[in-house]
């Protein structure tokens, strides 16, 4: 873990919430149930529900784990709520444009609800460090892997309150 503020939104926290929920009170308890009930059939070493069982055991309690360190720390941001909506902060939908005036559209959302394919980037990503306090018509240059890149800033939107 950073120092760095887990930031999120209320629906990105409600998201891992129900993740939590869903392992902890569900599956868990299904999966201990066929743990102890494969314990009982005899010998151990060559039962393969009780191995797969503790297995699988692990892996949720591991989950469970991360899950409750990433809720510990979030410090859930609503993006509806912000104060200043002409410059990109935490939630900001961007429409931005490369040099060959190629558009994209971008969410700046928690490192948690990132998903890139949909164009919701994570808040400590490059492209969002940079794009970070922008206003329309600013210049922002980002450095990637394979080279920099510069973005217009076309417009920025936030959900409605």
């Amino acid at each position: 873990m950073t120092d760095r503020p887990n930031y999120i939104s209320p629906a990105g926290f409600a998201t891992l919430l129900a993740e939590h929920r869903q392992l902890f009170e569900v599956e868990r308890p299904t999966v201990v149930e066929t743990v102890s009930w494969a314990a009982g059939n005899g010998d151990r070493s060559e039962n393969g529900d009780y191995l797969y069982g503790r297995k699988h055991l692990r892996e949720i309690d591991r989950r469970l784990a991360w899950l409750g360190k990433r809720m510990k720390a979030a410090k859930v941001v609503d993006p509806a709520q912000q104060a200043d909506r002409s410059r990109a902060f935490f939630g900001a939908t961007l429409v931005i444009a490369d040099e060959d005036d190629r558009q994209r559209t971008l969410t700046l959302v928690g490192d948690d609800e990132a998903d890139a394919g949909n164009g919701k980037v994570g808040w400590n990503s490059p492209i969002a460090r940079a794009l970070r306090g922008a206003g329309v018509g600013d210049l922002r240059r980002v450095e990637l892997p394979g080279g920099v890149i510069e973005y217009e800033i076309l417009s920025i939107g936030y959900p409605a309150a």
